[in-house]
């Protein structure tokens, strides 16, 4: 940069700072946790740099990363900033506290960018650290500066022009008491839609299994419905944290993704550090509620919470291993349910269970390759799966979905149905509904025209929910 100070003579150069602002993410992170996320050993390397201050750390999560520079959420009005400048004739730099391979990679693939600095394994280029770096180069009034948070202060007290975007309050009002002129970019905050979406409350839906070994014992009382309702929010608050941590691990690979780019810490319309506060405590609230359940409850949902973690972090990249764990974990949520209300569960039911929704686990595999191979997008990074096994998902998804119907009839024809049935013949009408919903959904997504969870797919398909409806008032007319 010091090369450059004769032309910041003629024309002030514009220098723009990149985690938070040019790029809406932290990609100190970003690359941590796609580190950990790999290779969950690195954990202890992380902890070691760490022990050598920040610097190192973010020279040891990115030296092993295969980093891709353009899938970065970019912001636009910042990237707007710098066509300005440029059109004005001016310098443009980017100064980051991300290290120097990362920011060699960010510029490289804009190619907007004169010179670029950032932090090396011994040196963090953030605070003051960036400041003197910036005033050695440009001298002190001598350059613009475009930041968002409280460590861009020491900068912005030496810029000639200090630009903002994302700016906290706190933060706000300190710039405002310097002596500089000050310039604030439009930017969009976060709605309550962008946190339901995060929280992926419309898979909500899901929870209700823990009401049916209340249906299926049918022990329908305001008591149970209380103590399932307490459940099913602490279902939920958990089911939400995971999530977040599923969605922070996978920020890459999703933003490779033609619909899950859209997810909002994929796209940084959510601030990664707001993500990772909120996962512990919608943690800690459900487990809270778990608590008031019941001891056996508890233990049930700190289960679930261990294997959808192992399912976010390794599981969920080997191969049928990855379906078989999301079918336990919808059957993990009927035991979780029989627990709180305190009745036995079925074999016949946890067998049904365990087919139907291995059925429906494969059916949202083999949508999410069929649309990738349609896109002529690559195989998916984080599955391991190929377009050439798209015949034998859909063939799998069949089998599991009719051994599922297997098990009903099986039941029917049991001596255990007359306990909880008086006219158990009429549970033979839900037979031909189930391979005719089971069948329809692989159709379905055979022909593409399912891009998401099935069971999601199904709460709003008409002919499901009538599926659904048929099937009820047969089990109604048994009781």
């Amino acid at each position: 940069m010091a090369a450059c100070r004769s032309q910041s003579v003629r024309r002030r150069p514009l220098v723009v700072d990149m985690d938070g602002t040019l790029v809406r993410s932290d990609l100190l992170i970003e690359t941590a946790l796609s580190e950990l996320a790999c290779r969950p050993r690195s954990a202890i390397g992380m902890f070691n740099a760490l022990r050598c201050g920040k610097a190192a750390l973010k020279h040891y999560a990115a030296s092993s990363l295969d980093f891709d520079a353009s899938a970065l959420p970019y912001d636009e009005a910042v990237l707007e900033e710098i066509e300005i400048a440029q059109k004005d004739g001016r310098p443009v730099y980017l100064a980051s506290a991300a290290t120097e391979r990362v920011v060699r990679a960010v510029a490289d693939h804009l190619g907007v960018f004169d010179g670029h600095v950032g932090s090396d394994a011994t040196t963090n280029c953030t605070g003051k650290t960036k400041a003197a770096k910036l005033v050695e180069a440009f001298g002190e009034g001598g350059f613009d500066y475009i930041g968002n948070d409280a460590d861009d202060l020491a900068v912005w007290s030496k810029c000639g022009k200090a630009i903002g975007i994302r700016v906290s309050g706190r933060v706000s009002r300190r710039l405002a008491a310097m002596p500089v002129e000050a310039k604030y970019l439009t930017d969009e905050k976060p709605s309550w839609r962008t946190w339901a979406h995060l929280l992926r409350m419309h898979q909500y839906s899901k929870n209700l299994l823990l009401l049916v070994p209340l249906l299926a014992s049918h022990q329908l009382t305001p008591a149970n419905l209380v103590v399932l309702g307490i459940g099913f929010v602490s279902f939920c608050l958990c089911a939400s944290s995971v999530y977040i941590i599923n969605d922070l691990v996978d920020l890459q690979a999703d933003r490779m993704h033609p619909t899950k780019r859209l997810r909002p810490l994929a796209d940084g319309k959510i601030p990664l550090i707001h993500a990772l506060f909120a996962a512990p405590l919608l943690f800690l609230a459900s487990f809270i509620l778990a608590a008031g359940v019941s001891p056996a409850f508890f233990a049930v949902l700190l289960g679930y919470f261990a294997l959808t973690t192992a399912y976010t972090f390794y599981l969920k990249r080997k191969m049928l291993i990855d379906v078989v764990t999301l079918a336990m974990l919808y059957t993990v949520r009927i035991i979780a349910g029989a627990i709180a209300i305190g009745v036995d569960v079925s074999p016949w039911l946890l067998t049904f269970a365990i087919f139907i929704f291995l059925a429906l686990a494969l059916v949202k595999r083999y949508a999410e390759l069929a649309t990738r191979l349609d896109l002529q997008l690559s195989e998916p990074s984080n599955r391991n799966y190929k377009f050439e096994d798209l015949g034998v998902v859909a063939a799998f998804a069949a089998a599991a979905g009719y051994n599922s119907v297997t098990v009903f009839a099986l039941y029917i024809s049991s001596p255990d149905v007359n306990v909880l049935y008086q006219r158990p013949q009429m549970l033979w009408f839900v037979c031909p509904v189930l391979i005719y919903w089971i069948s329809r959904l692989v159709m379905i997504a055979h022909r593409r025209s399912m891009t998401e969870d099935p069971i999601v797919f199904a709460m709003t398909d008409r002919n499901s929910l009538l599926s659904f409806l048929i099937a009820g008032l047969a089990v109604v007319a048994a009781v």
